[in-house]
């Protein structure tokens, strides 16, 4: 479940937080997109932008930015549609620990929030919500991602021991880490056949992309 939740915290997309309006101190926000009667905003887009730097994942162009706001919107409109269940407290404050435990202070957490633009409650509903769409499509692929003997043994020939021994490492053996290798490559898979169904889906669903005038 740790591997999950840290792969997950990398994963992200979502919410709001508004930008200063030019020549005034006021609040604003406007539509970047709209999806099947529903839009996407630039303050969605900001604070996705602002978790990314909170968790030091790779920034993302606006572009991209706006692309990962409409996959997320596919996924969490399905899990609606389900009626998925959302996360447990517990689970989500063992996610945010998670992320303030890459810190290396309370102090220090705080502080990439400020850069972040981002609130404790801004990244706690973050990861709520990615901990909601992680399990919805861990349970709708899971079944389907099969791994074989082979594929883990494969793994442990060609990507562990290789990656050990590059540091001076002497890898364990196969049958003790065997369980730890079918779950990776168990996620894996899901990672592969949840974009294939994402791609799919996309072209299902009317995106339209505005300027910053308004216009398409």
């Amino acid at each position: 479940m740790r591997r999950r939740l840290a792969a997950l915290v990398l994963a992200i997309v979502i919410l709001g937080a508004c930008m200063p309006g030019v020549g005034a101190q006021q609040v604003v926000d406007r539509i970047v997109a709209r999806i099947n009667g529903d839009v996407l905003t630039l303050s969605e887009m900001r604070e996705l932008a602002g978790f990314q730097q909170l968790t030091g994942a790779k920034p993302a162009s606006d572009d991209e930015l706006v692309r990962q706001l409409v996959d997320q919107w596919i996924v969490s409109t399905e899990a609606r549609a389900e009626q998925f269940p959302r996360p447990s407290e517990a689970a989500v404050g063992k996610a945010m620990s998670q992320v303030e435990g890459q810190f290396s202070s309370p102090e220090a957490f705080r502080s990439r929030l400020r850069e972040a633009g981002l609130t404790v409650g801004a990244a706690r509903r973050l990861l709520e919500r990615q901990i909601h769409l992680l399990q919805f499509l861990d349970q709708k692929f899971r079944a389907a991602a099969q791994v074989e003997p082979a594929q883990i043994e494969a793994y442990y020939r060609q990507e562990l021991v290789p990656q050990l021994a590059a540091r001076g490492q002497q890898a364990p053996p196969l049958e003790s880490v065997q369980e730890q290798i079918r779950e990776l490559l168990v996620q894996r898979e899901i990672s592969r056949l949840s974009a294939r169904w994402i791609g799919e889906s996309r072209a299902n669903v009317k995106v339209e992309i505005l300027t910053a005038n308004g216009g398409p």
